[in-house]
């Protein structure tokens, strides 16, 4: 099996994990955007996610040939190595009902601050938990000073999402009374035109009739309420938080669940039994993961969540629009984590943990070379303010808190980044 060892193996893999993990959100949030539902979307999603797992397996988990200590994949399949594949599953199970959730908060948070916060928690309570787990190799006068960051990140996240909350109330109370915005109607107006749920005919493709309105107006905010699949006007603003909340804690688990599945720091295995693979762990992992989304998934299809439309896996089956962005968006997942995961083992995970974060290779005990990436909040606050058009004509309340907590995130970011130690 290919193991990271070089530093230009670990740089790329950091390098390429940054950029799916950084892209894959905003495909599925445009998806739904477009009015695609999720439980379609998700379900495409995680057939490609199991794709590249299963590929990255059968690919650089059978390079070379395995030792007794470092057996290849499929030698692995057949070892008793149970309590390892436990762990590892588990970790899958919690990464898909964090991924689950922030699919519904993207809508009510936004991408940009949802990442940000579902990040900053999963460093707040993963890294103090693999911190333990790696036997203190991070330094913990450093660390802990960072986790703090992270911490205010997400009190400076909350009060973004409420603050803009507000803007966009003030947006749609100067609408004309007159005026319709009643999510999931048939019809809505606004400043005298009507525009049908049936206005979007390809989601693949984005085509619509309505006139595209300048983002940030009021009228934008109406158009994509009518648009998008997961209405979210009169909804409460806490409902969008404890999503957001729910999934940073789903997402701080998975990432130590893995590395108890690679490093068996609790002595669960066997006397002789070699640890789990990365390419092993992340196979089950992501066996685990496919089979959780699917059975939430399929059973959402009937019993939808916060009053979407109902629908039949029949139905889904003849839903083609937006499925190509979809499996696209699967994949990119899938190898961003396996990539993340290769990288996170030829380093303490407390520090690797920051993949999302930054990207960086340890070279010995005493020095460090890094590069400094866009995080994958980052990137998401990117395709989220650019692209999306998330907090355009917002109050300079919103705008400041907003440059708080990204400051505050890429402060921590560095901090992580100097308490790194590397893995013996």
């Amino acid at each position: 099996m290919y193991l990271v060892e070089s530093k230009g193996g670990a740089i790329a893999c950091m390098l390429l994990a940054l950029f799916f993990l950084g892209s894959w959100p905003a495909i599925l949030t445009l998806l739904e955007r477009r009015g695609r539902l999720p439980q379609h979307t998700y379900l495409d999603y995680t057939i490609t996610n199991l794709l590249a797992a299963i590929l990255i397996a059968f690919t650089f988990g059978q390079i070379h040939k395995g030792t007794p200590e470092a057996p290849n994949f499929l030698e692995q399949l057949s070892q008793e190595n149970f309590p390892s594949v436990m762990f590892a599953m588990v970790g899958g199970i919690v990464l898909s009902l964090g991924n689950l959730a922030t699919q519904y908060a993207w809508a009510f948070v936004g991408l940009s601050v949802t990442e940000v916060m579902t990040a900053s928690i999963t460093v707040v309570i993963g890294t103090t938990l693999n911190y333990f787990l790696d036997g203190k190799i991070n330094k913990a006068e450093i660390l802990f000073p960072g986790v703090g960051c992270f911490l205010i990140a997400v009190c400076l996240g909350s009060g973004v999402h409420a603050s803009n909350a507000a803007d966009n109330r003030a947006k749609l109370n100067e609408l004309p009374k007159t005026n319709e915005v009643e999510a999931g109607n048939e019809l809505i107006s606004f400043n005298g035109a009507f525009t049908s749920k049936g206005g979007l005919k390809d989601v693949e493709n984005g085509n619509h009739f309505e006139e595209k309105a300048k983002a940030g107006s009021a009228d934008f905010l109406v158009q994509l309420e009518n648009r998008r699949a997961i209405k979210v006007f009169g909804k409460s603003t806490l409902i969008g938080l404890g999503i957001t909340f729910f999934a940073g804690f789903c997402f701080s688990l998975f990432s130590p669940a893995f590395n108890l599945a690679t490093n068996d720091q609790w002595h669960t295995l066997k006397e002789g039994v070699p640890h789990l693979s990365v390419y092993t762990a992340f196979f089950y992992f992501s066996v685990s993961c496919f089979f959780i989304a699917l059975i939430l998934n399929i059973s959402f299809l009937y019993r939808p969540l916060l009053n979407l439309p109902k629908t039949t896996f029949k139905a889904y089956l003849n839903d083609w629009n937006g499925r190509g962005w979809a499996f696209l968006a699967g994949l990119l997942c899938g190898f961003g984590n396996g990539l993340q995961f290769m990288g996170g083992q030829a380093a303490g995970y407390a520090a690797a943990d920051a993949v999302q974060c930054v990207s960086w290779v340890i070279v010995n005990s005493s020095i460090y070379i890094y590069i400094y990436m866009q995080a994958l909040p980052l990137v998401s606050t990117f395709w989220g303010i650019l692209f999306f058009g998330e907090y355009r004509k917002s109050s300079k309340r919103t705008y400041v808190l907003l440059a708080g907590m990204l400051f505050m995130f890429i402060v921590a970011v560095g901090v992580l980044m100097a308490s790194a130690g590397h893995r013996k």
